[in-house]
């Protein structure tokens, strides 16, 4: 078969990835068995570039129950018989061309890679990067996303408890749309995505099988892209209602003894889904795909192996038991077929009407060629930063806290979290709008608590140290509820990896993400990598998100972002001054949104980092903070405003300043965090924070009705309130 380079880039596939697959194979691969080549050995499916890089993850840690990677989500025992499921993937391309679609499929798919484990979803948070909302298309997407992620979430009754939000020109052709789901289960329940042994069967569930989504994973999510109207049929159109019976009907065959595994079919459809499951087994399969059912007419063989349909479940039966468990998706009204079988010969085998029209070893599918950059090569940076080239703004502190406020990047989210149902299920303790959601598990004390973080902006500066500090900001939002961290899970969305400087991007990010990730015993155990995010030849930021797991023993004992009560102390954690030299000015909001830089390098001490997060949970958990806040983007004053918005209470900061007062309140150095708590509680705090050597510094008292910084600044807690609130939602008209 002569294959052109059309149908090759069309799959996603190299001349030399081709000549390849003709030599292992012994011959030339037909059309059906080329395209399950192009879709397994997709960066989405195989991750040709960055497998060789996730090693650097070490995965050893007591808590996990299944290696990183190897089935659909990451597992981590929790105790007393409890096992949280939780992962993070993207679905960015599709949200690019179908805002609402993708967006909402992309949450589909995430849940159902939790539930697919045995686990109920319980929680649903999200990472969202768009370009300024000065422009129309971008708006579009932005609204279009939120939408999608809120009218599915909302309809399957998964609340969505958290995420984030982050506007630069960076993303403006190329979005970012990263789902996470966190799933609970009884260790006992945990279900496999296995094909098991020769002779079980393959049952398909759920919805019909149309043409929407194929090239997903090859054409879609491994490739750059120019104009999206020419993918617009890749996309997949999702059914919410559907998914919620799925949910439950999965979670109550996952109990029968007759179900061997369960898998869901994401990326590459029913081909990624039978392949995964027979290679986890070393086995083989035969699949008739006239006995799945379809929506269209004259679907080829082709078509149904590699759609991409949604709220579609691969169930592994045993042999001569396929009536009980197709009596239970009966009752739940959903349609099931047996659709082939479990073989020894390792051999991906696809019939039509008994007719063979494609034969693979298994193994080949799963074993992509992988591509491993030069390490020598420098990643692409943005410019260093010479302070004495930053003036002092023409504004003044209270202008420049006000700009802060109400610019894209820092305003109030509430525009989107209210469209969110964030109480369903009752389990909600910290709804959004903190550092991190707080989720109590029924029937005992302990407490989950969940963050999703990430700032491309400083990996765009630094990938190595951007990594280690994206880890360390989503640990710290879940340590100032007082919870421990105990596991991550990352979507790594990075630009053309065959561009040397942008795989050292992801070299250099994953690198400093591992080291973090080891410093704080807190193992990634799942995760996505989306590359090929570029548009008219521009790479994003390199931005990876993570998403954090905290837990605590007694969700009662949490803390939240507003101040609590009038007269409290005001202590910052990590700092005992004020100074500064401007250094950390690095990489801020401020810097940007002030001064139009984006320059200098950030900057993180993981010792202290990891210190002052431990002194902030035992503070926490023995009552002696009535409040905790990071400081993050708008460095301090940023974070005392939202403190004090958050709490309707204003404070008074006699703490000096010296050095440059812009750095001193809009810097964003690392490893600080801001609680109140009562006077009579200070020596406690003391003596905590010298026995892990922590400097702290008293800030000021909770007082008053307004924000007064020294004689820098004196503005009305109700008008930084309105500022805040608007910020977005003045942004959109």
């Amino acid at each position: 078969m002569t294959v052109s380079q059309e149908a090759l880039d069309e799959l996603a596939l190299s001349q030399a990835e081709y000549e390849a697959i003709v030599e292992r194979l012994g011959r030339e691969p037909n059309s059906l068995e080329l395209g399950l080549f192009g879709s397994l050995w997709s960066e989405h499916c195989g991750y040709k570039h960055s497998k060789p890089l996730l090693g650097m993850f070490d995965a050893h840690n007591d808590r996990l129950l299944v290696a990183t990677g190897s089935e659909n989500a990451g597992v981590v025992d929790i105790g007393d018989g409890w096992a949280v499921v939780m992962k993070v993937e993207s679905h960015n391309h599709p949200s690019a061309i179908e805002p609402y679609e993708g967006a909402a499929t992309g949450v589909g798919g995430i849940v159902r890679d939790i539930f697919a484990m045995g686990a109920r979803p319980i929680a649903l948070l999200n990472s969202l990067r768009f370009g300024p909302l000065s422009e129309s298309r971008n708006k579009y997407l932005f609204e279009g996303v939120v939408s999608g992620i809120s009218g599915y979430g909302n309809c399957i009754g998964v609340p969505d408890v958290g995420g984030e939000v982050y506007f630069s020109p960076s993303y403006s052709g190329n979005p970012l749309v990263n789902a996470m789901c966190v799933g609970l289960l009884k260790i006992g329940d945990l279900r496999r995505a296995t094909a098991g042994e020769p002779g079980n069967l393959l049952m398909l569930v759920g919805a019909d099988t149309g043409r929407d989504g194929i090239h997903g994973a090859s054409g879609l999510a491994s490739r750059t892209f120019e104009d999206e109207r020419e993918l617009r049929p890749t996309v997949q159109v999702g059914n919410p209602f559907l998914e919620k019976v799925l949910i439950e009907a999965c979670l109550e065959v996952a109990q029968s003894d007759a179900v061997v595994g369960i898998q869901d079919l994401g990326a590459a459809g029913l081909a990624s889904a039978s392949v995964e499951c027979a290679g986890n087994a070393n086995a083989g399969f035969r699949i008739d795909v006239s006995d799945a059912p379809r929506r269209e007419a004259g679907m080829e063989p082709y078509e149904v192996m590699l759609s991409e349909s949604q709220e579609r479940m691969l169930i592994v039966v045993k042999p001569g038991r396929e009536t009980e468990v197709r009596q239970i998706f009966d009752k739940w009204d959903l349609r099931s077929d047996v659709i082939g079988e479990v073989t020894a010969d390792g051999l991906a085998t696809i019939l039509d009407d008994g007719q063979a029209r494609g034969r693979v070893p298994v193994r080949l599918l799963t074993d992509p060629p992988l591509y491993q950059g030069d390490s020598s090569v420098k990643p692409l940076t943005g410019p260093e930063l010479d302070v004495s080239s930053v003036p002092l703004p023409n504004y003044s502190p209270s202008e420049c806290l006000s700009k802060l406020l109400g610019s894209q990047n820092i305003a109030s989210r509430n525009w989107i979290y209210r469209q969110y149902d964030h109480q369903v299920q009752t389990n909600t303790v910290i709804v959004p709008g903190g550092d991190a959601a707080l989720l109590r598990v029924k029937g005992t004390d302990k407490g989950l608590a969940v963050s999703t973080d990430g700032n491309g902006r400083y990996c765009y500066l630094d990938p190595f140290v951007g990594g280690m500090i994206a880890v360390a900001e989503a640990c710290r939002n879940v340590s100032c509820t007082g919870a421990l961290p105990i596991a991550l899970t990352d979507c790594l969305n990075f630009g053309n990896p065959e561009r040397p400087e942008i795989y050292a991007q992801l070299e250099k990010a994953i690198e400093g993400m591992a080291e973090a990730s080891r410093r704080f015993d807190a193992p990634v155990i799942s995760g996505n990598v989306s590359l090929y995010n570029e548009s008219r030849g521009e790479a994003i930021y390199p931005t990876p998100v993570v998403g954090a797991l905290g837990i605590t023993e007694n969700v009662h004992s949490h803390a939240t972002v507003g101040f609590k009560r009038e007269g409290d102390l005001i202590v910052l954690i990590g700092r005992d001054s004020l100074e500064s030299d401007g250094s950390d000015l690095g990489g801020s909001e401020y810097l940007e949104l002030i001064h139009g830089r984006v320059a200098g390098r950030p900057s993180i001490d993981l010792d202290l980092e990891v210190a002052v997060q431990r002194v902030c949970r035992e503070l926490v958990t023995s009552g002696i903070v009535n409040s905790a806040h990071d400081c993050s983007d708008g460095g301090l004053a940023v974070a005392l405003a939202e403190s004090v918005i958050a709490g309707g209470l204003g404070a008074e900061i006699t703490a000096p300043v010296s050095g440059r007062w812009d750095a001193a309140l809009f810097g964003e150095g690392q490893s600080r965090i801001v609680v109140s708590l009562s006077a009579d509680r200070l020596s406690e705090l003391r003596a905590v924070c010298e026995g892990e050597q922590v400097p702290y510094l008293v800030l000021g008292t909770v007082s008053g009705a307004d924000l007064v910084f020294g004689d820098l600044l004196s503005v009305r807690v109700s008008q930084l309130a309105e500022v805040h609130r608007n910020g977005l939602v003045d942004a959109l008209d």
